[in-house]
């Protein structure tokens, strides 16, 4: 029997079956571009996760998802709505602002600031430095309950508050809750998420045509 067959009978590989430095070299390229595949994989995975965190800490730095309760600020926000409050300085007459009072976050409309004078009558017309406060977001006017003397002036570096749905809203007319201090807002309302078919940042509901 000649050489070859013996180390083909004891398994031995023949000379033409061991690969070539060249097919070694590609075989070892292909590997090595496979590990840097799955390991820019993972790089970029782990970026994505760290940015994904930072942007959530952030948006719970800036914005407050908040569910209303209960039917003050009726018909702007009606009870089980969903909102996002914004954490910010700017705080205007008009906007509406979440605030903590007694444990839990009231949601109201800012009427007046520092200084303004407030004034209002019988019927429910609220006037602000003499001027009737035009207010196309009310169903209806209404004194409501109040236990404060008019015209009454908002302290420095307050905000005189009232809800939209003046009758049964406790607001700032009310002594024990007054007028809110800075540290008090949470921030303002931006926008609507819930309920879908009400989604968005306009606020501002019709007015009732028999507003009296």
């Amino acid at each position: 029997m000649r050489l070859m067959d013996k180390k083909k009978e004891k398994g031995q590989p023949e000379l033409g079956d061991i690969p070539s430095i060249e097919n070694l070299q590609v075989e070892l390229a292909r590997v090595e571009s496979g590990r840097n595949f799955r390991k820019a994989l993972l790089n970029i995975a782990g970026v994505l996760i760290v940015v994904a965190a930072v942007a959530a800490l952030a948006v719970t730095r800036i914005f407050v998802l908040i569910k209303v309760n209960g039917s003050s600020m009726s018909p702007t926000f009606e009870a089980d709505e969903v909102i996002f409050l914004h954490q910010t300085e700017e705080i205007e007459p008009g906007d509406i602002i979440g605030f903590y009072y007694g444990g839990n976050i009231f949601l109201k409309r800012v009427i007046g600031t520092s200084g303004d004078k407030i004034d209002i009558d019988k019927k429910g017309g609220v006037y602000v430095n003499d001027e009737l406060l035009e207010e196309p977001y009310l169903a209806k006017s209404s004194l409501g309950k109040c236990e404060l003397d008019f015209p009454y002036q908002v302290p420095d570096g307050m905000y005189f508050v009232l809800g939209d749905n003046r009758a049964v809203s406790l607001d700032s007319r009310i002594r024990s809750i007054g007028c809110v201090q800075n540290e008090q807002i949470v921030g303002k309302a931006v926008v609507r998420v819930w309920p879908l078919t009400k989604i968005g940042r306009d606020f501002e509901a019709h007015a009732d045509s028999n507003r009296n």
